[in-house]
């Protein structure tokens, strides 16, 4: 009986403290959707600006293995995704990268960087992209050098760089459609 009562009480605390988990990370998750690295406010944008960050340059591959920097595509803003597509979140927010893109090619660069290595690879990105039907350019961290400096922990993870090369904002999460358009805006704020 004991041994009952006992686990019946470590499965409530255990319960409580999932529970817990959930809506501190649903707090803290929309918080932390488009960080403008300065304060969202407009009192503080004038602060982001003084403080901008420049984007770190890397090197990925394209699809047919030619080396590709970030730097290459200074001039246009650039919305900078890391993802994989084994990865569950990354995978709900691609349709709204995918419209996006669709709507926004002329104006802004989108650098879709998957995070190859581990179980991940070309093959199996490649293959993801086409079943889905995505039609935005795809890149392949197969060295890391991407992820390394963006510091990359988790994924998906999403910068939006202005035209000039320094990071408006960024997400530590998967996004919506709507979080989306609001970096896309903060690019064109710093203009």
């Amino acid at each position: 009986m004991k041994e009952k009562k006992g686990l019946l009480v470590l499965l409530v605390v255990f319960a409580v403290v999932l529970i817990g988990a959930v809506a501190l990370y649903a707090v803290f998750s929309k918080q932390a959707a488009v960080d403008p690295l300065g304060g969202s406010s407009s009192e503080n944008q004038s602060d982001a600006s003084e403080e901008r960050m420049e984007a770190p340059d890397f090197t990925v591959v394209d699809g047919e293995g030619n080396e590709i920097s970030l730097s290459d595509f200074r001039g246009k803003p650039v919305v900078l995704n890391f993802w994989a597509s084994w990865c569950g979140p990354c995978q709900s927010e691609m349709p709204d990268f995918d419209s996006y893109y669709n709507e926004y090619q002329e104006d802004i660069h989108f650098l879709m960087v998957n995070v190859t290595g581990g179980r991940e690879t070309v093959d199996t990105a490649k293959e993801f992209i086409q079943e889905e039907g995505y039609t935005f350019p795809v890149y392949f961290d197969t060295k890391g050098e991407g992820s390394t400096a963006y510091g990359v922990y988790g994924i998906p993870m999403t910068f939006f760089i202005d035209e000039e090369g320094y990071v408006a904002a960024y997400a530590q999460t998967a996004i919506s459609g709507e979080t989306i358009q609001k970096g896309i805006d903060m690019i064109f704020e710093q203009e």
